[in-house]
């Protein structure tokens, strides 16, 4: 099989350099934005505009071009934090990057991006606290106490429903058992550039399964001057986290190697009915560990061909909270390795045509054990996932027209999977088992974007899956956009899905639950839409709505200890995302979601699916200048519907109550290349039921240092 996938892409790359005429029909020309009517010279066109914030810069040596084209770069949309202060005073002298570096996506749905700048304003330490500030999320599984049972849910859809890459390559499997879910938690933020996020038409560049969205995580790359970068934090409930990150260039050649520590024991008080609570009122069983590994090279071969391998390691040790138990006792080890190799190709002369192939690993290795009590004995017991992935890519970005662009290509996918699970309790000897299974999937995709005119234009996207497990399905997708003024746009997309279960819920007993698998489950299918409006209100305002909709039939779920497809979910919501400017110094924004997921079939027909809330707003306030910082964020929660294992007495129309949180970051300089930097959380200090009987431990602070030389 891996044979087959180099030479099928090896054979697709030669054709098309040997074939440059294909991709190389039209030169691409630079256009000035000055074309705009003298009458309107004083108002950005939305097509146009880029706020600093709105541009996640690569850091290569590469110079970038100042002028916005609209024939060779779509637009950004803004990002969801303050844009950063330091950005140049004239913000009419915008920055993008050089053609070709960055993909082409549909403009037909919003495209958030939190850049490195923004990360470490936050004071992330996580994928998961990076994201849980992008409009449209709902994490329930962030920060101290996190529990990843209470899941990741974006637009309403879980975390298996939306696709999650590294580079363009995919980091979840299609894992469910609790012990191997994806983990945001334990994705680090050392080696990450920025982070993208989109959906509609650009789902199906990426899978059938991007109910949700895609979340695509861009790693650092090489500086034209050595840089190292570094940071020591220490604060409450024994947390440090160090960091370290080294990048350069040597001719043709780019590097970055990064490495992160994090530790924190999360031992705090909590109320009594909280989840894990110990004999002494304390949370338990909910320390981390992660250690990760990252390394970037890249290389330009010519200038029309270039080179990039990456590579990230993971070790993740902590232990696991579960509202299910009255004192959750396993513990979770985690071994991640991901790695890629690309190759870029400029085909022709001009930059109208671009073939991207690529070659990913990916393996994820879930270990849980502890024990279990049976008729008042203590026995022991153990689940192993191991999945293993190879994939190959071939993308092609091809401008064969002024106004037509097409991006398509093929996905080879084999996943294998080990399970193993072990009990010495009686009542579960017979489950013991060993899994081995395999499957292989590959699909062909393509997104046309027609450009009528400069304010009109439409995404027209085809996903044609070949399933080793569930068969062939065509996933379509459409969108468009249209410009009713300068300063206003429309937009609307529709797209079709299908999320296959995992091997694990196919095959592999769950030991810790006991939970039977089903190997007749039925595929989840369904599509999800958008509608929304782009408001450019001034300079320095920026605002995008975005109606948002899903109906997802044959939903995955247990019932009566064994997983089974349950009914259809619809959902309904709105996403807003205000970005204000003030002065070079001064910036702000506004983010609320609200997401109504409605159980439309079985025993719980009518309620809000559990662990999602109605109502979530972000806002914040930023101050940047000189190397001084000061960032205030508040977030409210409305609360959500508690899922299973409720407590006696419990109801399951029960909510979490609503809570506020505000939170505080700053920077002190001391020298030119050294800061104090300061994070306080939850400055109110209220100890607040997050989700399903977990709570926050109240204030917490980290200090720490951090240099760039």
């Amino acid at each position: 099989m891996n044979k087959n996938i180099f030479l099928l892409s090896v054979v697709v790359q030669t054709l098309l350099i040997a074939a440059p005429s294909w991709g190389a029909d039209v030169d691409i020309k630079q256009e000035s934005t000055d074309k705009l009517p003298q009458i309107i010279s004083n108002i950005p066109d939305l097509s146009d505009i880029q706020l600093p914030s709105t541009n996640a810069e690569l850091l290569t040596p590469k110079s970038l071009n100042n002028q916005i084209s609209q024939d060779t770069q779509p637009p950004q949309e803004p990002t969801t934090e303050p844009s950063s202060p330091d950005a140049p005073a004239d913000d009419a002298d915008i920055t993008i990057e050089a053609i070709g570096e960055q993909d082409t996506l549909p403009q037909s749905t919003p495209t958030y991006v939190v850049d490195q700048e923004e990360i470490k304003k936050q004071g992330a330490n996580s994928l998961a606290d990076v994201l849980k500030r992008m409009p449209g999320f709902a994490i329930n599984d962030a920060g101290h106490g996190a529990d990843i049972h209470t899941g990741t849910y974006y637009r309403g859809a879980s975390i298996n429903q939306s696709v999650f890459l590294i580079n363009g390559r995919p980091i979840n499997t299609n894992i469910n058992l609790y012990h191997g879910g994806t983990d945001l938690n334990s994705i680090p933020v050392e080696a990450i550039d920025r982070v993208e996020l989109y959906s509609g038409a650009a789902s199906a560049l990426y899978g059938s399964s991007a109910f949700g969205g895609v979340v695509n995580i861009i790693t650092k790359e090489g500086y034209s001057q050595p840089k190292l970068s570094s940071s020591i934090e220490f604060g409450s409930l024994s947390q440090n986290n160090q960091q370290f990150s080294y990048g350069g260039a040597a001719g043709a050649l780019k590097y970055n190697f990064s490495f992160e520590r994090y530790f924190t024991d999360n031992r705090y008080r909590v109320p009594v009915g909280a989840a894990n609570r110990d004999a002494q009122g304390f949370f338990f069983n909910a320390d981390t560990a992660t250690s990760t590994y990252f390394g970037n090279i890249a290389v330009d071969l010519d200038p029309n061909n270039s080179l990039t391998f990456d590579i990230t390691k993971l070790s993740s040790r902590r232990g696991l909270i579960y509202f299910g138990f009255p004192l959750q006792r396993d513990r979770l080890d985690h071994d991640g390795l991901n790695a890629g190799l690309s190759w870029k190709t400029r085909l022709g002369s001009g930059d109208n045509s671009t073939l991207t192939t690529t070659f990913g690993y990916n393996q994820d290795y879930f270990s849980t054990y502890g024990p279990t009590v049976f008729q008042g004995r203590e026995f022991y017991r153990t689940g192993v996932l191991d999945t293993q992935q190879l994939s190959a890519r071939v993308d092609h970005e091809w401008k064969f027209s002024q106004n037509n662009q097409l991006r398509w290509g093929l996905d080879l996918k084999n996943t294998d999977l080990y399970g193993d699970t072990l009990s010495t309790s009686p009542n579960r000897i017979a489950n013991n088992e060993t899994e081995n299974r395999s499957i292989f999937a590959t699909a062909l995709f393509a997104v046309n974007t027609f450009k009528f005119n400069e304010d009109f234009q439409i995404d027209l996207g085809l996903r044609q899956n070949f399933d080793g497990q569930f068969g062939n399905y065509l996933n379509p997708s459409v969108g468009l956009r249209y410009a009713i003024a300068p300063t206003i746009a429309v937009r609307g997309s529709w797209a079709g899905g299908q999320r296959n279960p995992g091997l694990d819920q196919l095959y592999v007993y769950d030991t810790v639950h006991g939970w039977e698998p089903n190997a007749d489950l039925k595929p989840e299918t369904g599509s999800s839409w958008t509608a929304g409006i782009d408001i450019n209100f001034s300079q320095n305002l920026t605002g995008q709505f975005t109606y948002f909709g899903s109906s997802l039939d044959n939903r995955l779920g247990v019932v009566a200890g064994k997983w089974q497809n349950i009914g259809l979910v619809d959902t309904n919501g709105l996403e807003a995302a205000l970005q204000l400017k003030f002065t070079n110094n001064w910036s702000s924004f506004v983010n609320y979601t609200y997401t109504d997921a409605k159980i439309k079939t079985g025993s719980e027909q009518g309620l809000q699916l559990g662990l999602i809330p109605y109502s979530v707003l972000q806002t914040g306030i930023g101050y940047q200048n000189s190397g001084w910082q000061a960032n205030l964020y508040v977030t409210y929660n409305s609360g959500a519907r508690r899922a299973i294992f409720n407590r006696a007495g419990d109801s399951p129309t029960d909510f979490a109550p609503s809570f506020l949180n505000l939170d505080f970051s700053g920077r002190i300089p001391i020298t030119r290349t050294l800061g104090l930097r300061v994070y306080l959380e939850n400055l109110l200090g209220e100890q607040y039921e997050r989700v399903n009987r977990i709570y926050s431990p109240g204030f917490t602070f980290r200090v720490g240092l951090s240099s760039d030389l």
